[in-house]
């Protein structure tokens, strides 16, 4: 995938269409957004207090830091592993002085500072989904979605910061204790996850508690030991993740084990840009042939030249990899499909792929990424909720500036 083939892409016209600009969520992840959060409250504290700069000037400082390297990373057009991350510990500090400046500086209570950054996540989140009709940071691919996913990393540092100082004050838990609480909401979520919790909702969950959890860490490690803490203090404690962090970003920038490469799996050719003809992408959650699938290829290969892509939607009920035995049984059944499909239709199928993704608007918007797209045909179920809320895929679809039709999803039953 380059830059060049992206471009082809329809997110809206005249949209600067980028390679998404953030991380795969992986284990390494969340590993360097705990470093992260732990510098952020570590480096703070010791500028702040340790080094007398004071509340205000520590602020302005990490500002204008962060406005600097925040140009940068909504200049390139590609995740960029020492760039990104710099920004999230950069991101952390301001969102924890925030937070600070309201506590401290204007004596406005913690339970106020949470109700207040609680609300504005919400905000922000209405406004983000009501314009994308996504929430997902696997397409982060626009300055727009760009900018709303920055603008939510900072509302929940602050809010992370304002819910685990308020947990802290009301339960008057030790440094060491204090790590625990967030620890175990977090490995709750993850086994929510895996039980087909919805990924988006989980994943900032996890992201807001990973803060007052790298903090606790920070100031287990930093405190003295008559305060319960390692004795480290703040500047040894920064130094530390630093390297760490350091090190971590080195080894994603070789091995590239974060950056969004592959996201189907038993991918046939996909991305190929035809130059004549009508191209569709055809998606299913349904990897079987259903008669109308065949009757709308059949009606638009009758018209005029059609190339197809086949993109089934995620058969699990979380993200898979192409290991996931489930991707692996839909990758034969799709091979069966596009066979008859081949032979049923007049239409040209010219790759099919199974998605890993867990929310099928990625898929397409995944495909249309990467190649010249004149329709989707839609031939997923409806589930109620979003149906009777207007939140079908073919509803979200409609940004696109793509033909969507919707076509039958369900295969016709098994006759005995």
């Amino acid at each position: 995938m380059t830059a060049a083939t992206v471009e082809r892409g329809r997110l809206s016209p005249g949209t600067r269409v980028m390679l998404n600009k953030v991380p795969e969520v992986t284990i390494y992840f969340w590993i360097i957004k705990i470093l992260c959060t732990t510098v952020g409250e570590s480096f703070a504290d010791y500028i702040n207090e340790t080094l007398g700069v004071g509340l205000t000037n520590t602020t302005l400082i990490f500002s204008a830091a962060l406005i600097v390297v925040g140009v940068a990373q909504f200049w390139v057009r590609r995740y960029i592993p020492s760039i990104y991350w710099t920004v999230v510990v950069l991101i952390s500090v301001v969102g924890t002085l925030l937070t600070d400046n309201l506590t401290d500086g204007h004596n406005v209570p913690l339970r106020t500072s949470t109700i207040l950054f609680s609300v504005l996540l919400a905000v922000v989140f209405a406004i983000w989904y009501a314009r994308e009709r996504t929430l997902s940071i696997h397409t982060i691919v626009t300055t727009p979605r760009e900018s709303f996913y920055w603008l939510t990393v900072l509302v929940t540092f602050a809010l992370g910061t304002a819910a685990g100082d308020w947990t802290l004050e009301l339960t008057g838990w030790g440094p060491g204790k204090s790590v625990l609480l967030p620890a175990g909401l977090i490995a709750a979520i993850f086994v929510a996850w895996r039980l087909g919790a919805g990924p988006v909702l989980c994943f900032w969950l996890a992201f807001i508690l990973t803060r007052p959890l790298g903090a606790n860490i920070g100031d287990f490690l930093g405190a003295p030991a008559d305060e319960g803490g390692q004795g480290l203090g703040t500047l040894w404690t920064s130094i530390i993740f630093l390297a760490a962090i350091l090190a971590t970003v080195v080894y994603l920038s070789i091995t590239k084990k974060d950056q969004t490469e592959r996201v189907y799996v038993g991918a046939d050719g996909v991305a190929a840009d035809h130059p004549g003809g009508r191209c569709l992408i055809a998606i299913t959650d349904h990897p079987v042939v259903t008669p109308a699938l065949v009757d709308a290829l059949n009606a638009r290969a009758n018209d005029r030249a059609t190339h197809v892509h086949l993109v089934v939607t995620n058969p699990a009920s979380h993200e898979i990899t192409e290991h996931h035995k489930l991707a692996h049984q839909a990758e034969a059944e799709v091979r069966d499909a596009v066979a008859r499909l081949r032979r049923e239709t007049s239409a040209e199928i010219t790759d099919w792929a199974v998605s890993i993704r867990h929310d099928p608007m990625d898929a397409v918007e995944e495909t249309i990424q990467r190649t010249r797209v004149d329709e989707v045909i839609v031939a997923v179920d409806h589930h109620r909720v979003a149906h009777a809320l207007h939140q079908d895929l073919e509803d979200r679809l409609a940004h696109q500036h793509v033909a969507v039709t919707s076509v039958g999803a369900t295969p016709p039953a098994t006759k005995a």
